[in-house]
Protein backbone atom coordinates (compact mmCIF):
# COMPACT_ATOMS: atom_id res chain seq x y z
CA UNK A 1 0.00 0.00 0.00
CA UNK A 2 1.44 3.92 -1.04
CA UNK A 3 0.54 6.92 0.13
CA UNK A 4 -1.58 9.28 -2.04
CA UNK A 5 1.44 11.69 -3.11
CA UNK A 6 3.47 8.04 -4.60
CA UNK A 7 0.57 6.86 -5.93
CA UNK A 8 -0.20 10.05 -8.00
CA UNK A 9 3.92 10.18 -8.98
CA UNK A 10 3.57 6.52 -10.00
CA UNK A 11 0.72 7.31 -12.25
CA UNK A 12 2.45 10.53 -13.88
CA UNK A 13 5.20 8.51 -14.50
CA UNK A 14 3.55 5.87 -16.16
CA UNK A 15 1.45 8.79 -18.83
CA UNK A 16 4.60 10.63 -19.18
CA UNK A 17 7.00 7.86 -20.58
CA UNK A 18 4.94 6.72 -23.26
CA UNK A 19 7.01 4.52 -26.09
CA UNK A 20 10.31 6.01 -24.75
CA UNK A 21 9.51 4.23 -21.21
CA UNK A 22 11.98 7.26 -19.65
CA UNK A 23 11.01 10.53 -17.90
CA UNK A 24 13.24 13.71 -17.47
CA UNK A 25 13.10 14.82 -13.64
CA UNK A 26 12.42 18.58 -15.25
CA UNK A 27 9.09 17.36 -16.94
CA UNK A 28 7.62 15.48 -14.45
CA UNK A 29 8.22 18.40 -12.40
CA UNK A 30 6.40 20.56 -14.83
CA UNK A 31 3.65 18.10 -14.94
CA UNK A 32 2.95 17.70 -10.89
CA UNK A 33 3.49 21.44 -10.56
CA UNK A 34 6.12 20.30 -7.76
CA UNK A 35 9.55 22.23 -7.45
CA UNK A 36 12.48 19.73 -8.45
CA UNK A 37 14.04 19.39 -5.14
CA UNK A 38 10.94 17.60 -3.48
CA UNK A 39 10.56 15.19 -7.10
CA UNK A 40 13.66 14.15 -6.74
CA UNK A 41 13.59 13.31 -2.91
CA UNK A 42 10.12 11.19 -4.14
CA UNK A 43 12.46 9.53 -6.50
CA UNK A 44 14.74 8.16 -4.43
CA UNK A 45 11.58 6.91 -1.54
CA UNK A 46 10.31 4.67 -5.05
CA UNK A 47 13.49 3.73 -5.39
CA UNK A 48 14.07 2.33 -2.36
CA UNK A 49 10.83 0.88 -2.71
CA UNK A 50 12.28 -0.52 -5.55
CA UNK A 51 9.26 1.22 -7.99
CA UNK A 52 11.74 3.40 -10.32
CA UNK A 53 15.14 2.88 -11.66
CA UNK A 54 17.10 6.48 -10.65
CA UNK A 55 19.98 8.25 -10.45
CA UNK A 56 21.02 11.63 -10.10
CA UNK A 57 20.83 13.54 -13.27
CA UNK A 58 19.97 10.34 -15.65
CA UNK A 59 16.22 9.50 -16.76
CA UNK A 60 13.67 7.59 -14.68
CA UNK A 61 12.30 4.83 -15.39
CA UNK A 62 9.29 2.50 -13.77
CA UNK A 63 10.58 -0.85 -12.91
CA UNK A 64 8.22 -3.58 -13.64
CA UNK A 65 6.66 -3.21 -10.46
CA UNK A 66 6.32 0.22 -10.48
CA UNK A 67 4.74 -0.32 -13.97
CA UNK A 68 1.91 -2.28 -12.28
CA UNK A 69 1.56 -0.32 -9.56
CA UNK A 70 1.05 2.49 -11.83
CA UNK A 71 -1.15 0.91 -14.45
CA UNK A 72 -3.45 -0.26 -11.34
CA UNK A 73 -3.80 2.95 -10.24
CA UNK A 74 -4.94 4.12 -13.72
CA UNK A 75 -7.48 1.00 -13.76
CA UNK A 76 -9.09 2.52 -10.86
CA UNK A 77 -9.04 6.00 -11.90
CA UNK A 78 -10.77 4.87 -15.84
CA UNK A 79 -13.04 2.47 -14.28
CA UNK A 80 -14.33 4.83 -12.21
CA UNK A 81 -14.85 7.56 -14.92
CA UNK A 82 -16.89 4.67 -16.66
CA UNK A 83 -19.27 4.07 -13.89
CA UNK A 84 -19.89 7.71 -13.11
CA UNK A 85 -20.78 7.99 -17.22
CA UNK A 86 -22.85 4.89 -17.52
CA UNK A 87 -24.37 3.68 -14.46
CA UNK A 88 -24.67 7.32 -12.50
CA UNK A 89 -25.11 10.01 -15.81
CA UNK A 90 -22.35 12.09 -15.52
CA UNK A 91 -21.19 13.83 -18.26
CA UNK A 92 -17.86 12.55 -19.57
CA UNK A 93 -16.62 16.29 -19.06
CA UNK A 94 -17.37 16.16 -15.13
CA UNK A 95 -16.03 12.91 -14.10
CA UNK A 96 -12.10 13.27 -13.73
CA UNK A 97 -11.70 15.07 -10.50
CA UNK A 98 -14.17 12.36 -8.91
CA UNK A 99 -12.05 9.70 -9.98
CA UNK A 100 -8.73 11.45 -8.80
CA UNK A 101 -10.10 10.93 -5.41
CA UNK A 102 -11.64 7.47 -5.70
CA UNK A 103 -8.28 6.21 -7.35
CA UNK A 104 -6.77 5.56 -4.36
CA UNK A 105 -9.06 3.37 -2.31
CA UNK A 106 -7.27 0.40 -1.91
CA UNK A 107 -10.31 -2.10 -2.39
CA UNK A 108 -9.48 -4.30 -5.35
CA UNK A 109 -12.57 -6.03 -4.55
CA UNK A 110 -14.77 -2.84 -4.68
CA UNK A 111 -13.26 -1.99 -8.68
CA UNK A 112 -13.31 -5.80 -9.96
CA UNK A 113 -17.11 -5.11 -9.32
CA UNK A 114 -17.53 -1.87 -10.82
CA UNK A 115 -15.66 -3.31 -13.87
CA UNK A 116 -18.43 -6.97 -14.06
CA UNK A 117 -21.10 -4.45 -13.16
CA UNK A 118 -19.91 -2.38 -16.38
CA UNK A 119 -19.15 -5.24 -18.78
CA UNK A 120 -15.73 -5.70 -18.34
CA UNK A 121 -14.99 -2.45 -20.99
CA UNK A 122 -11.91 -1.84 -22.28
CA UNK A 123 -12.06 2.05 -22.45
CA UNK A 124 -13.00 4.64 -20.57
CA UNK A 125 -15.42 7.54 -21.73
CA UNK A 126 -12.71 9.73 -23.86
CA UNK A 127 -11.61 6.47 -24.96
CA UNK A 128 -8.18 5.98 -23.27
CA UNK A 129 -7.69 2.15 -22.63
CA UNK A 130 -8.23 0.67 -18.91
CA UNK A 131 -5.57 -1.87 -17.66
CA UNK A 132 -6.96 -4.81 -16.57
CA UNK A 133 -6.38 -6.54 -12.89
CA UNK A 134 -3.26 -7.78 -13.27
CA UNK A 135 -1.90 -4.24 -14.93
CA UNK A 136 -1.84 -4.98 -18.23
CA UNK A 137 -2.50 -2.61 -20.70
CA UNK A 138 -4.19 -3.07 -24.20
CA UNK A 139 -2.45 -0.04 -26.42
CA UNK A 140 -4.65 0.46 -29.40
CA UNK A 141 -3.28 2.14 -32.40
CA UNK A 142 -5.28 5.19 -33.27
CA UNK A 143 -4.61 7.92 -35.73
CA UNK A 144 -4.23 11.84 -34.79
CA UNK A 145 -6.80 13.16 -37.24
CA UNK A 146 -4.43 16.14 -38.28
CA UNK A 147 -2.33 12.60 -40.06
CA UNK A 148 -5.67 11.70 -41.49
CA UNK A 149 -5.54 13.45 -45.64
CA UNK A 150 -8.43 14.80 -47.99
CA UNK A 151 -11.07 12.23 -48.78
CA UNK A 152 -10.63 9.67 -45.58
CA UNK A 153 -13.70 8.70 -43.83
CA UNK A 154 -12.61 7.66 -40.00
CA UNK A 155 -14.44 7.28 -37.01
CA UNK A 156 -13.77 9.08 -33.63
CA UNK A 157 -12.87 6.85 -30.99
CA UNK A 158 -10.81 8.72 -28.21
CA UNK A 159 -9.58 11.94 -27.07
CA UNK A 160 -6.41 13.01 -25.52
CA UNK A 161 -5.40 15.92 -23.29
CA UNK A 162 -9.20 16.21 -22.88
CA UNK A 163 -9.29 19.62 -20.44
CA UNK A 164 -13.03 19.79 -19.15
CA UNK A 165 -13.25 22.84 -20.98
CA UNK A 166 -12.35 21.06 -24.34
CA UNK A 167 -14.75 18.18 -23.64
CA UNK A 168 -17.66 21.10 -23.23
CA UNK A 169 -16.77 22.38 -26.56
CA UNK A 170 -17.19 19.11 -28.14
CA UNK A 171 -20.29 18.99 -26.24
CA UNK A 172 -21.89 22.06 -27.67
CA UNK A 173 -20.81 20.51 -31.38
CA UNK A 174 -22.75 17.21 -30.28
CA UNK A 175 -19.80 15.41 -30.82
CA UNK A 176 -18.68 12.15 -29.35
CA UNK A 177 -16.68 9.00 -29.24
CA UNK A 178 -18.09 6.52 -32.26
CA UNK A 179 -18.87 9.26 -34.48
CA UNK A 180 -18.02 8.94 -38.67
CA UNK A 181 -15.96 11.78 -39.45
CA UNK A 182 -15.22 12.41 -43.41
CA UNK A 183 -12.32 15.09 -44.00
CA UNK A 184 -12.99 17.32 -46.87
CA UNK A 185 -10.21 19.66 -47.16
CA UNK A 186 -7.52 20.82 -45.48
CA UNK A 187 -5.94 24.06 -45.22
CA UNK A 188 -2.55 24.04 -45.96
CA UNK A 189 -2.04 27.60 -44.41
CA UNK A 190 -3.03 26.85 -40.86
CA UNK A 191 -3.88 22.80 -40.95
CA UNK A 192 -7.77 23.58 -40.06
CA UNK A 193 -10.11 20.86 -41.47
CA UNK A 194 -13.06 20.94 -43.25
CA UNK A 195 -15.32 17.88 -41.52
CA UNK A 196 -17.85 16.01 -41.23
CA UNK A 197 -18.76 14.84 -38.23
CA UNK A 198 -22.09 12.60 -37.27
CA UNK A 199 -24.84 14.07 -38.53
CA UNK A 200 -23.30 17.59 -38.17
CA UNK A 201 -23.27 19.82 -41.41
CA UNK A 202 -19.89 20.36 -42.85
CA UNK A 203 -17.61 22.82 -40.25
CA UNK A 204 -14.03 23.88 -39.86
CA UNK A 205 -12.24 22.60 -37.14
CA UNK A 206 -8.79 24.30 -36.07
CA UNK A 207 -6.18 22.15 -36.10
CA UNK A 208 -5.87 22.82 -32.29
CA UNK A 209 -9.07 21.06 -32.18
CA UNK A 210 -8.27 18.52 -34.76
CA UNK A 211 -5.01 17.67 -32.77
CA UNK A 212 -6.60 16.38 -30.09
CA UNK A 213 -9.07 14.11 -31.69
CA UNK A 214 -7.78 10.47 -31.82
CA UNK A 215 -9.74 8.40 -35.10
CA UNK A 216 -9.44 4.44 -36.37
CA UNK A 217 -9.31 3.86 -40.27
Amino acid sequence: MYSLAEENYLKALYLIAGASGAVNVNDLSKHLNIKMPTVNSMMKKLYEKKLVEYESYKPIRLTKEGQKQAALIIRKHRLTEMFLVEKMGFGWEEVHEIAEQIEHLHSPLFFDKMDAMLGFPKADPHGSPIPNKSGEMEWVDYVNLCDCKEGEKVILSAVTRSSDEFLKFLNTKQIKLGDPIVVHHIEPYDGSMQLLIGKNPLETYSKVVCEKLLVRR
